[in-house]
């Protein structure tokens, strides 16, 4: 930061990276015992965590002679990081490719684009020894490419140095040393375990908390010490878990794992942003979740602090995209159906007439019981209807229909749907020419549902 005629200015974006805020964690966590804040890392430039040690691994690869001017950075990455390298390629002068797999979002992808980096695509269903892994892709390159840096921010241990350094100064001067456990997501293990060294160092009581995912090795390992490839299979969360060990994930720092399904992490990452007004990513509420799993562990003298890695501008076509969600079964909606609108009704009987009775007597049932559609029957099926409007308008320009036969003026009679039919579906059938349903009830009952009560239910 410098300072001109007065003013506080900072010299690049880089500058501006850290000191994030520590944010209290209300609805949420209203049936934890302890404490529980998030660490916001959305507000670095790159709105993410990996824009503390993007920098830091540059920096120190500029100090050992493997970066050098004019360079191109390589790496394998799920967005985040790519972010961070970006913003630092473009203040230092270099080129940049980032290699990611494919279950990784759109969003990212265009932002990487955005920034001037190049984005290689590698699929995720393969092994990492795979040649077409994007751990693969990434060290050929960069044994392809002249005056190229591979990264590998997995076993580059500057990874895990930079939140020694920072993030974890931070959190212990914000808490005051106060804090009692530390909850994040695990993918490279850097965050975790630079962290949690510095945390144990000022207090060996603390707890260190990974959230991991189904689909990855961490806590069987972390708790048999068994790399059980029986463990590995394709999951959603981005940016967390793992099918290999990291180098820079210390177990001896980490006291437990907890995973946490791919639903769970999307639908608590929407209740974040609905119930906290925290817009952040999936490992967040995978994080959130995992802590809330752990609850008991906790006591009213607890401190937590739960870090939220990325911004949820990141998963606008994922997670935040209800269809996305709901073709993997992950939207949890309280449907309103056929059925939910009948109960509304109680057990008032359906009113029905019999084509040959007169339009007079559907005027005085109308007037009876206080409805405005009336379905119409012969020989004991459904052949026609009548509504208030229609009846009204005939009378208008003819008053001596009343005594013609219903036949004589009825409509189409109106659909007959099951009870499980969604109020979606309804809104389909029922429009300006169609008034009303019938549900069948089954064992020959039916009942309506009108115009009226789907907006009832609507509203």
């Amino acid at each position: 930061m410098s300072k001109i005629s007065g003013m506080k200015v900072y010299n690049n974006i880089l500058e501006t990276i850290g000191n994030t805020p520590i944010v209290r964690i209300n609805k949420l966590a209203s049936d934890v015992k302890a404490q529980v804040f998030a660490k916001i890392e959305t507000t670095n430039p790159g709105n993410s965590v990996k824009d503390r040690m993007a920098v830091k691994m540059i920096e120190d690869a500029e100090k050992s002679g493997l970066l050098k001017p004019g360079g191109t950075i390589i790496e394998g990455t799920s967005g985040n990081t790519g972010m961070g390298l970006a913003l630092t390629a473009i203040i230092k002068g270099y080129k940049l490719i980032c290699v990611l797999n494919d279950k990784q979002s759109k969003e990212k992808m265009d932002i990487l684009r955005a920034v001037g980096a190049e984005v290689v695509v590698c699929p995720t269903a393969v092994e990492p020894t795979d040649p077409r892994s994007y751990y693969s892709v990434s060290r050929r390159l960069a044994t392809e490419i002249p005056n190229s840096w591979y990264v590998n921010q997995y076993d580059n241990l500057s990874n895990r140095t930079a939140h020694y350094e920072q993030t974890g100064p931070e959190i212990w001067e914000q808490t005051e040393g106060k804090i009692t456990h530390f909850v994040v997501g695990v993918g490279t293990g850097g965050t975790i375990s630079g962290v949690g060294k510095y945390l144990k160092e000022k207090n060996p009581n603390i707890k260190i908390w990974g959230i991991d995912t189904y689909g990855s090795v961490f806590k069987k390992y972390k708790e048999t010490g068994i790399f059980d490839e029986n463990e590995i299979y394709p999951y959603i969360t981005e940016g967390i878990g793992e099918d290999i060990l990291p180098a820079n994930v210390d177990f001896d720092i980490i006291d437990l794992f907890e995973k946490v399904t791919d639903k769970d992490a999307a639908v608590y990452t929407r209740r974040l942003a609905r119930e906290e007004g925290i817009f952040v990513g999936n490992s967040a509420g995978a994080a959130i979740k995992g802590l809330l799993q752990l609850k008991d562990q906790l006591t009213e003298t607890d401190i937590v602090i739960v870090l939220f890695h990325d911004h949820g501008s990141r998963y606008i076509g994922k997670i935040f995209n209800d269809d996305w969600m709901r073709e993997r079964g992950f939207l949890e909606e309280n449907l309103v159906t056929a059925q939910d609108l009948v109960h509304k009704h109680g057990e008032r009987p359906l009113v029905s007439l019999y084509s040959e009775e007169l339009v007079s007597h559907a005027i005085a049932a109308m007037r009876k019981f206080g409805i405005s559609q009336i379905p119409v029957m012969k020989n004991g099926g459904f052949v026609g209807s009548v509504d208030d409007r229609s009846v009204y308008q005939l009378l208008v320009d003819d008053p001596n229909l009343k005594d013609s036969p219903i036949s004589s003026i009825m409509q189409a009679p109106f659909p007959v749907v099951q009870p499980t039919v969604s109020i979606d579906d309804l809104c389909k059938l029922i429009n300006r020419d169609t008034p009303a349903v019938l549900v069948d009830l089954g064992q020959g009952k039916y009942h309506i549902v009108t115009r009226y009560d789907v907006i009832s239910a609507m509203s």
